[in-house]
């Protein structure tokens, strides 16, 4: 990694499958740098302290706060966003049983709650209703009560599965 004569550092990393390339101050928190230098608007400040996951994205395929990881220490890495799980045009799995099961009210929470549960399901592809309770504890929505975005990662996890079963088999 470069650093530049104003104290910036060269970062580089793959973000929702492209090759990007910004400066960022040795402080600059990735959240910052991934919607100041990027334009990504689904990594929200909602705490910056931990607590809220808002900010979830996942680095090299697990989730972390990006408002505790510093811009310089995700260089090389790869980078998935919400903005990340569309692919020409539809919605990923998981974005279709949060909008069928209502999952959602504000949103402001809802990236966050996305990345966890991709990387939960990733781990994961069947996890029980308490795999998923624990893979989403870091996550907190002031809006909601959480059955629908548990709901939501079940029926992601029939739908990616292919084995629509139970109540929700009428949303596959």
């Amino acid at each position: 990694m470069e650093k530049t004569m104003t104290g910036q550092y060269h970062v580089r990393l793959n973000l929702n499958g492209q090759s990007k390339e910004g400066y960022a101050e040795p402080r600059t928190l990735l959240v910052y740098f991934l919607r100041r230098e990027f334009g990504v608007k689904s990594c929200h400040v909602g705490c910056d302290t931990t607590s809220c996951g808002a900010c979830t994205v996942l680095m090299n395929g697990l989730p972390v706060k990006s408002c505790t990881i510093l811009a310089v220490q995700a260089d090389g890495s790869e980078i998935m966003t919400t903005e990340g799980l569309a692919e020409n045009g539809h919605l990923h799995p998981l974005q279709e049983a949060f909008w069928e099961t209502h999952a959602l009210q504000c949103g402001y929470c809802t990236p966050g709650f996305l990345m966890s549960s991709l990387a939960l399901l990733n781990r994961n592809p069947t996890p029980s209703e308490e795999e998923i309770r624990r893979g989403l504890s870091g996550n907190l929505c002031m809006c909601t009560g959480y059955l629908n975005i548990f709901k939501a990662v079940k029926l992601a996890s029939e739908k990616i599965s292919g084995k629509c079963l139970g109540e929700s088999s009428t949303k596959c």
